[in-house]
């Protein structure tokens, strides 16, 4: 018995399980800090080519309606999904997370092929 498009277009509905969710309902999602601040949301993730290992999350962090915002990867293993807030949770205050690597949307994205940009970012986040 073959697929039919209808019943393709209903497992492609179903892209969350008990440990699994799709990259596309992650964009999006609202990060917080230990305190509950509000920090921004997931923009985009990225993937390690080789291992398929999500390496970071980058966080859209200030601005207004995507205007002025700055994009700060987060190593993905540094937040932790919350069911509450159905939200991530980083252990980051505001103030230090304005420190913390990150890029605006009018720069140039070739920083992301320096292996020096990559480990600047776990260090920061101390992994």
């Amino acid at each position: 018995m073959s697929a039919t498009s209808s019943d393709l277009q209903g497992s492609v509905e179903a892209n969350e399980t008990s440990t699994l969710i799709a990259s596309d309902k992650v964009e999006g999602t609202e990060v917080y800090n230990r305190a509950g601040d509000h920090l921004g949301t997931i923009h985009n993730l990225m993937i390690d080519k080789t291992s398929g290992q999500v390496a970071y999350a980058v966080l859209s962090f200030g601005g207004f309606l995507g205007i002025g915002s700055t994009y700060h990867p987060l190593p993905w293993r540094a937040l932790t999904y919350d069911r509450i807030s159905g939200g991530y949770v980083i252990d980051i205050d505001k103030n230090r997370l304005e420190g913390a690597p990150s890029y605006s949307a009018d720069q140039d994205q070739g920083h992301w092929m320096d292996r020096d940009y990559g480990r600047r970012i776990d260090e920061f986040y101390g992994y």
